[in-house]
Formats: C-alpha cells, sequence, structure tokens
C-alpha cells in the first residue's frame, strides 16, 4: 500500500509519532489510509452540510476496515460570484482544486480517496485529480437542493430570483413579489434545484463509473444521501483491496457513455469542457466533435429545469439516473460492459433500474427532441467550434437571423438589456471573456436571465466566447473558439453586422466573405491582458488551452 511508505518500517518512527500526536493508535496505522476530500465550507449552499455527508464517509471508511483522514479542498459558489469580477475565479478554481489534491495526497501517500463534493467546479476539479493520481477513489455528491415553491408553482435559483430580476425591470412583477421570490427560491441545502452544472457533473459521475447509483439525483436532506455516503466510504476499502483504479473505470468508452446521458437529459453546456479536462487528465483522446456525433444520436427525454417544468426531485422519483442509463443500454445507446465504483459493471448497477413516471422520463420513442440536449456549432465565426444546450431553444429560435449588438464585456452587454436597448430580433455579441481574454470564461447568467425574464427568449439570440451558466435557457451559444482575445472572428464582428444561426445544420456564420474576415482580423489590434499583476489569474491566462480544448492549463 503507498501507505506503507509513510507507516511502515524504522525510519518511519518519526512519522508514526506525528500520528500519534493527533490520536491515531498503532492499529489505525495497519490499515488503508483513505483521503477524504472534503469541500466544505459556509459560503456555498451545495456545500454547506458536507461535513454532515464526510461524517457518515468516514463511519463507512472505519466500518469496513480502513482509517479515514479528512482533509479540505476549496470551493467557490457560482451563483454569489456571478455577474461581478469574482465570475473570474470559478473555473480557473478547478485547476487549483485538482492541483491541491494532487499535493496532499502525494504528500500524505494516501492509499485511496473518497471525494466529496458538489457544485460546478469542484466535481470536475475532484475527477480530474482522480485520473491524474490514479488511486482507488469514489466520488460522492451533497446531493441536489429542494425546489422552492412561488404562488403554487416549482421555483429554483434561475427561474425564480435570476430571471425575476428581468421581470422586474420589466415590470412584470412588483419589487415586492421579487422579495418573495429571493426567499423562496433556494429553500435547502444541496446544489441548485434544477439540471446545472452541478447537478449535471453529479449526474454524469454515474455514468463515467466513478459515483454510486443515486449519486445525481437523491435530494440533499434526505437520509438516503447519508446512506449513500457510507456506502461510498465503504465501497473505498473493497476498491483498495482490488486495486481497482480510476483509469481502469474512466475508459474511452465510459466517457462516451457520460455523453450520451448527458445528450438524453440535457445537461449543462459546461459538461463539455469538463469532459473533456477529466478525459485529459485521464491521457484519454476525447474531441469536441464526439459530443455532436453522439448528439445526432441519442434523444432528449428529460426535460429538467431551466429546460421544462420538471425538477431534480421529480427526476429521483421518477427512477433516477439509473433508470435513464438502463433505457440507454436496452436501446445500445450506451455501453453496459465497463467497471465502476460498485465493482459491478455499469449494467449490472442499473439491471434493475424502471422508469416509475413517463412524464419525467420520456420513452425513446416519444422523446422532447430526436436528437441529444447539447450541440456543437461551426462556421466561420466559431471554426473550432461552439456549443448550445439545444434542448433548452424555443423552436422559433432554431433557426435564427439578426444584426449583431457587440459588446466588450459582460458587464456592457447586462447594462445594454437592463436598459432596454436590445431589440427583437437582435444577437446580442460578449466577447473578450474566453478562458484567456477574460481571463477564467466568465457564465453569463445575469444577462441570460434577464432577456429570459423580459420574454425576449424566442426573438434574440446571445454569442459569446465566454460560458453560460448550466441554468441558461434560450438561443445562447457559448464556446465560441478562437476567443476574441486569440484573433478569433468573433474580435471583428462590427454593429449590424449579420449572424446567421442555424441548429438543425450546426452552423454558426456571420454574413461576411472570407476576404472581409482577413481584412479586418489583419487590422485588429489584440488588447491588453485584463488579469489583474500579479495574481493566479495572470498565471492562469498564460497557460489556460482553448474551450474547445476543454480550458485546461498547458504542462
Amino acid at each position: 500500500m503507498n501507505s506503507y511508505e509513510v507507516t511502515q518500517g524504522i525510519a518511519r518512527a518519526p512519522h508514526r509519532s506525528l500520528f500519534y500526536a493527533m490520536g491515531y493508535l498503532p492499529e489505525d496505522l495497519e490499515k488503508p489510509l483513505i483521503g477524504v476530500v472534503n469541500a466544505h465550507n459556509e459560503i456555498i449552499p451545495g456545500h454547506f452540510h458536507l461535513d454532515e455527508i464526510a461524517q457518515s464517509v468516514k463511519l463507512g471508511v472505519s466500518a469496513a476496515g480502513g482509517t479515514p483522514i479528512e482533509f479540505p479542498v476549496i470551493g467557490i459558489c457560482d451563483g454569489i460570484a456571478m455577474n461581478h469580477s469574482g465570475m473570474k475565479y470559478p473555473l480557473a478554481s478547478r485547476e487549483l482544486i485538482a492541483d491541491s489534491i494532487e499535493a496532499m495526497t502525494v504528500a500524505h501517500k494516501f492509499d485511496g480517496l473518497v471525494l466529496v463534493g458538489n457544485c460546478d467546479k469542484i466535481v470536475p476539479g475532484m475527477l480530474m485529480a482522480a485520473a491524474r493520481l490514479n488511486i482507488p477513489a469514489v466520488y460522492i455528491s451533497g446531493g441536489p437542493m429542494l425546489a422552492g415553491q412561488h404562488r403554487g408553482k416549482p421555483v429554483d435559483l434561475v427561474r425564480g430570483a435570476f430571471e425575476g430580476v428581468g421581470s422586474y425591470t420589466d415590470g412584470k412583477i412588483s419589487e415586492e413579489e421579487l422579495k418573495e421570490l429571493e426567499h423562496s427560491s433556494c429553500p435547502t441545502c444541496g446544489s441548485c434545484a434544477g439540471l446545472f452544472t452541478a447537478n449535471s457533473m453529479n449526474c454524469l459521475a454515474e455514468a463515467l463509473g466513478m459515483a454510486l447509483p443515486g449519486n445525481g439525483t437523491i435530494p440533499a436532506p434526505y437520509g438516503r444521501r447519508k446512506q449513500l455516503a457510507k456506502r461510498a466510504g465503504m465501497q473505498i476499502v473493497e476498491l483498495v483491496r482490488r486495486n481497482l483504479r480510476p483509469r481502469d473505470i474512466m475508459t474511452l468508452e465510459a466517457f462516451k457513455n457520460a455523453i450520451a446521458l448527458d445528450m438524453a437529459i440535457g445537461g449543462s453546456t459546461n459538461t463539455v469542457l469538463h469532459l473533456m479536462a477529466i478525459a485529459g487528465s485521464a491521457k484519454i483522446e476525447l474531441e469536441l466533435d464526439e459530443f455532436d456525433r453522439i448528439s445526432r444520436k441519442v434523444p432528449n427525454i428529460t426535460k429538467i429545469s431551466p429546460a421544462g417544468i420538471h425538477t431534480m426531485e421529480d427526476l429521483n422519483r421518477a427512477g433516477g439516473i439509473s433508470a435513464v442509463i438502463n433505457l440507454l443500454i436496452k436501446a445500445d445507446l450506451i455501453n453496459p460492459d465497463g467497471i465502476t465504483v460498485t465493482g459491478k459493471t455499469l449494467g449490472q448497477n442499473v439491471s434493475g433500474a424502471k422508469v416509475l413516471d413517463p412524464s419525467v422520463i420520456r420513452p425513446l420513442d416519444d422523446p422532447y427532441k430526436a436528437e441529444g440536449g447539447i450541440a456543437i456549432l461551426k462556421g466561420n465565426l466559431a471554426p473550432e467550434g461552439a456549443v448550445i444546450k439545444q434542448s433548452a431553444v424555443e423552436k422559433e429560435m432554431m433557426r435564427h437571423t439578426g444584426p449583431a449588438r457587440v459588446f466588450e464585456s459582460e458587464e456592457e452587454a447586462f447594462a445594454a438589456i437592463m436598459d432596454r436597448k436590445i431589440q427583437k430580433g437582435d444577437v446580442v455579441v460578449i466577447r473578450y471573456e474566453g478562458p484567456k481574454g477574460c481571463p477564467g470564461m466568465r457564465e453569463m447568467l445575469s444577462p441570460t436571465s434577464a432577456i429570459t425574464g423580459m420574454g425576449l427568449e424566442k426573438s434574440v439570440a446571445l454569442l459569446t466566447d465566454g460560458r453560460f451558466s448550466g441554468g441558461t435557457r434560450g438561443p445562447c451559444i457559448g464556446h465560441i473558439s478562437p476567443e476574441a482575445s486569440e484573433g478569433g472572428p468573433i474580435a471583428i464582428i462590427e454593429d449590424g453586422d449579420i449572424i446567421e444561426i442555424d441548429l438543425p445544420k450546426r452552423a454558426l456564420n456571420v454574413r461576411l466573405t472570407d476576404e472581409e474576415i482577413r481584412q479586418r482580423l489583419a487590422n485588429w489590434k489584440k488588447p491588453p491582458s485584463k488579469a489583474p499583476e500579479g495574481t493566479y489569474l495572470e498565471r492562469y491566462s498564460k497557460l489556460v488551452t482553448s474551450a474547445s480544448k476543454g480550458a485546461v492549463l498547458k504542462i
């Protein structure tokens, strides 16, 4: 075992002495040392209760004959960081999370890891670390928040408070009702209640084979969530004994399975960035085009908020992710043979799962859309690709042509939207928000929610080289690559240029000739870096790759 390097032999007497100072027994050091990586903090609702989840994990580890040793990792709340300079940090924090887990694990020679997380960048950061370190590991989430209730309708952070800002600005609701939404949108701890990035990744972890069945949908307040955490703690000891490692589990087929699930449930566009980054850590080549190939053949069979009215509770009640995976296996859309952290194959994990409510999980022959939830677009505006959550786009906007309204930052665009300067038919272009240019590739939930709250989601499109939140709905195209700061064509778009969007044809173009684009690019000058000098963001901006490569750091 790895831990023998710090627990066994005469030369390790000083090391054992340090363990004894903390109350560990000699018998504890004979057992597998299991790192319990706890992302608990008091700033993220999805993480506020993770101390309880970690405690359940540790009980499970102890019960199975291991020695649990907890250590922390950072986490940022995307919602609180939204719509200001703080949003430059969440994606960049993904790399810090992976690096810090690596440092703690290698320095202290853990035999296995239980990764306790929940929210947007924490989940992929943890899975990247697991793939990179390649020691036995299990991921366990804190579970989704329960949906709120507002005047007889379910609400969540996006369909409640964020979109409420736009509705209030447009005069559709009163300030009093907006305050009601503030208090009802987030009623419990847990990852925000829709199929946003956090819950998307927690679901995909099941298909990847790195989480136990139920990980994605069992609500945070349920006793079953703590039971699952205990099971995760027990299972890691078995994985150490079997030496079953993340790269045995996260194969190319496992990533294809995760993409297929993603398409079926209509997950967040950010899953594209994260799955590519995790695959890179696992030494697997996963191409952007793979997402579109799978999207073409896997139908979208759920509409969880923000795409529809159903909640994560509804999905859990309808059979959860296991029921969806089982449907896809029966249709030969998912490979059932890959091993998972249960020690069984994916097919064995879900063999008994059934759809309990076909209004939430539709049959494959009666889907919401014949294609998957995410589409990859290309064209002269996005030569390397762009990403859209097509499952959350109204049919009126599957094709759209309109004049560009160009903004150099999210702040500029948001101010124009709130001042009612955006007209029906416009295409809002927000640039210099990519991985390098921002830096940090900010999410644009405030502009998109304001547009939706004003009722413009059927007539206005938004484009960016940054990202859109998993809570975004409507014709919002992100990850445009190359980004503006790298001289991508989005850098030379001018107000009034005609933008053509065609989702069925996967096309994103500006109505300019190749020669016009070349001439404008020849006159383009790269703006100064937005990264504050001497900061982590400055280092990040120099090392980060394109969104089409997962926005990972160059080594």
